[in-house]
């Protein structure tokens, strides 16, 4: 059985997260304090933002020095547990 991308990742590695929602104008920082609690070392810098194309939604790409898939796992369930995160990439 050939190994999974998320089985072969070496750590420490930069890694994206994208995250959606509704175009309000604290979704960004919501994303950013969401991440940072997993991530305290996160800087603003490595936030990007874009709306889309109507306007109505915003998408959020924060990339951070992954330690561990730990750390990935733990993100991503705060990230889609909340109710103003529409999806995740």
């Amino acid at each position: 059985m050939k190994d999974s991308p998320n089985e072969t990742m070496e750590f420490p590695t930069e890694f994206s997260i994208k995250a959606i929602g509704r175009d309000r104008d604290d979704f960004q920082a919501l994303v950013f304090a969401l991440v940072q609690r997993h991530a305290p070392e996160l800087e603003p810098e490595a936030l990007r933002s874009r709306p889309s194309g109507k306007g109505s939604y915003r998408s959020v790409t924060i990339t951070i020095q992954a330690r561990s898939r730990e750390q990935l796992d733990a993100i991503y369930r705060e990230l889609n547990a909340h109710q103003r995160i529409l999806m995740t990439l």
